[in-house]
């Protein structure tokens, strides 16, 4: 378990560090902000969705290594998905870190967002960990004109 958690916080310092599909989105044809009052995480995702398709998805921002990598996380999985995908995708993200499902989450459909599995033990993170995700969910249903928060 200890290797395992370590992994984890290997991949999440990368992300953070290294974050993919980082920066404004050229063609986004939705976009919303996020911010989080508690530590300042502020992110912006940006999408370009085409028939019920998230064709390309980006962010930016600046925020803990949680949030950041929680984005990067993100747009890797979702770009190149369906909308209703993200739902469902967002819905078990959320279950995973928040521990509220009374189903065990569902590792193999998260692919590499299990890693988030630990933040639950943290619950001020769920906040850092879910804020890009509520922004995606605002940019897809109608492009947020006031910022996302998490409180």
């Amino acid at each position: 378990m200890s290797n395992m958690r370590e992994l984890y916080q290997e991949m999440i310092l990368d992300h953070h560090k290294h974050p993919r599909n980082f920066g404004r989105l050229a063609g986004a044809n939705c976009h919303a902000e996020g911010f989080n009052p508690l530590c300042g995480d502020r992110v912006t995702v940006y999408a370009r969705v085409e028939g019920g398709d998230i064709r390309d998805l980006s962010f930016e921002g600046s925020g803990c290594a949680i949030c950041m990598a929680s984005a990067s996380l993100m747009t890797d999985e979702l770009a190149g998905r369906s909308i209703d995908h993200a739902d469902k995708l967002f819905v078990q993200f959320h279950d995973l870190v928040t521990g509220e499902s009374a189903k065990s989450p569902d590792v193999d459909a998260l692919g590499k967002l299990a890693v988030f599995m630990g933040v639950r033990e943290f619950p001020v993170r769920v906040k850092c960990a879910t804020l890009p995700w509520h922004a995606l969910r605002a940019a897809l249903k109608d492009g947020a004109k006031a910022p996302v928060s998490t409180e």
